[in-house]
């Protein structure tokens, strides 16, 4: 897929990766981004980085929200769900309930908003791609993460079923699956992290390239070669990270 000249859109683009989205599309040429997050002022500065960025409100838990936004913005080629939530609990931890209600409603309801909302606008342009942030411990519970883990699992089921009910009306749906990376979602986590600006040069590299799923990362890339090789043993690895005081 050539980029330049489409127009993208990427949600959560106030965080570390969704800025590092917007930077990294611009230099690939697109002809505008359209910037959103819950709140406006957090991504406002992004409208002084070039005139082709243009940043608005969108909170994807708020059904009005999303439908004005799609309404506005019918010119979109690329939809790259973005936004997310993580609460760092385990399922039997002592907020595991408040945790998994959140985070479903913005990683996976506020996502299928989205897809709804957009998946006639994309369509029609012809060649339409919406790529979701999933995340590789979507395919694999890490129990500390064991809530956002299922999130992101609901997440991975959603654009399957999305890729397949989209394929007739010719919109690529493609799977991105990072691994840890240094933003604030992260932050106080001692393990390997990628880079924002990492993540997001991959990803467009394979939205380019006209990838399906995308894995950005070293970390990724190392999980799902392995669990296409022994997904019990990983699981039972992964597993063994039993968060403290549980």
């Amino acid at each position: 897929m050539d980029l330049t000249g489409k127009i993208a859109l990427v949600t959560g683009a106030n965080g570390g990766i969704g800025t590092a989205l917007v930077r990294e599309l611009l230099r690939q040429g697109v002809a505008k981004v359209y910037a959103a997050a819950r709140s406006i002022d957090a991504v406002t500065e992004l409208s002084h980085l070039d005139e082709r960025v243009s940043a608005f409100r969108l909170d994807i838990t708020n059904a009005a929200c999303v439908a004005a936004a799609a309404e506005q913005h019918r010119d979109v080629d690329i939809v790259i769900n973005n936004a997310g939530l993580n609460r760092c609990m385990w399922l039997l931890g002592p907020t595991g309930m408040e945790a998994a209600r959140e985070e479903m409603e913005v990683n996976f309801f506020g996502t299928l908003a989205v897809c709804r909302a957009f998946a006639p606008i994309v369509a029609a342009s012809g060649t339409g791609v919406i790529a979701n942030v999933c995340s590789i411990i979507g395919m694999v519970n890490l129990p500390v993460n064991g809530t956002y883990c299922a999130s992101k699992a609901a997440a991975h089921s959603l654009l399957q079923g999305i890729r397949a009910e989209l394929a007739p009306k010719g919109v690529r749906v493609v799977g991105i699956y990072p691994g840890p990376v240094d933003t604030r979602m992260t932050a106080g986590q001692e393990m390997p992290k990628a880079t924002p600006a990492q993540v997001a040069t991959a990803i467009v590299a394979g939205l380019a390239n006209d990838a399906e799923d995308i894995f950005p990362d070293p970390m990724s890339q190392a999980v799902h070669a392995r669990l296409l090789q022994d997904p019990k043993q990983v699981e039972r690895e992964f597993a063994a990270m039993i968060p403290a005081g549980s």
